[in-house]
């Protein structure tokens, strides 16, 4: 998902980052599939051998069971905290809060996840890494091809139509008006498709240079855990670090905020009966998933 400001989607928005294959009718059957999803996923990236492929599937099986039994409880309780800001009407503080919380619960995963991480990078061999590298490449022409088409019109209206499909999502079809306003507030944005491509490569290259280390140095498991960590850290804090980019990381910030704001205050009560009944769809869901862990 190509970043589009330091929190690609704020507050109510972020809660899609619990349900990435929500756009399945049901959050219940794609959350079932998601460890075949996920190994696909990573089989893409760097084309697992016949032996890898055994113990990453175990390792993914291991992980979902552990996510299903103490994570599905509290998205429960962060759904039900977005329901009633949408009814009372969140503040900036309110969006800010939720994020941090999305935020701190993906670090968490990914940090779980560092024992089976470091085994998959200890594993690689030159071939997979080759493939991994042009898998970002391919990953680049196609943000340049969707993101960078056309003059500056151009990228703010596809970036828009990309807002609209979360924003539908959650609050079904609006009205000319509002659409207007929505554009409006979403031109508002600051929009350097080159900056955040640079930032892409950036990470790619941090990546790729990591799992080379791993091999050329032979490091243990330990210490490769340990690099994995710091790559995961940096990527999650380099938004809120200084750098000569802060200034646009910040504007682009709160001009994310001030659009899903926005969207919230012009949406209709029926609009938000929608927003509402799908989250309530998707707590029912996680309701039963944690059940059948019992």
């Amino acid at each position: 998902m190509p970043l589009t400001g330091r929190r690609t989607l704020h507050g109510l928005l972020l809660i899609t980052l619990l349900a990435l294959l929500a756009a399945c009718s049901s959050l219940r059957l794609a959350y079932n599939h998601g460890d075949t999803v996920l190994y696909w996923w990573i089989d893409g990236y760097v084309d697992l051998n016949s032996e890898q492929k055994v113990w990453v599937k175990k390792d993914i099986d291991e992980l979902f069971r552990w996510h299903r039994k103490t994570q599905l409880h509290d998205y429960v309780q962060i759904l039900q905290t977005a329901q009633r800001q949408l009814a009372a009407g969140p503040s900036a503080a309110d969006l800010q809060n939720d994020y941090d919380d999305i935020k701190n619960r993906t670090q968490l995963l990914l940090f779980k996840a560092l024992p089976e991480l470091a085994d998959l990078a200890r594993s690689l061999q030159p071939d997979q890494l080759a493939a991994l590298e042009r898998k970002f490449a391919a990953n680049n022409a196609e943000f340049r091809k969707k993101n960078m088409k056309g003059d500056k019109e151009a990228q703010q209206k596809f970036r828009y139509q990309k807002s609209m499909e979360q924003f539908e999502l959650w609050f079904g079809n609006f009205t000319s008006e509002q659409e207007a306003l929505i554009r409006k507030a979403s031109d508002a944005r600051p929009l350097d498709n080159e900056l955040w491509l640079d930032e892409r490569q950036r990470r790619q290259k941090m990546i790729l240079a990591a799992a080379r280390k791993v091999q050329h140095d032979k490091l243990n498991k330990d210490a490769t855990m340990a690099l994995l960590h710091t790559l995961i850290k940096d990527s999650f804090d380099r938004m809120e670090q200084q750098s000569e980019r802060k200034a646009f990381f910040d504007a682009a910030e709160a001009a994310n905020m001030q659009l899903i704001l926005t969207v919230i205050q012009l949406a209709t009560p029926a609009q938000k009966a929608h927003a509402h009944k799908r989250m309530q769809g998707w707590i029912d869901d996680f309701n039963a998933l944690t059940a059948e862990q019992r």
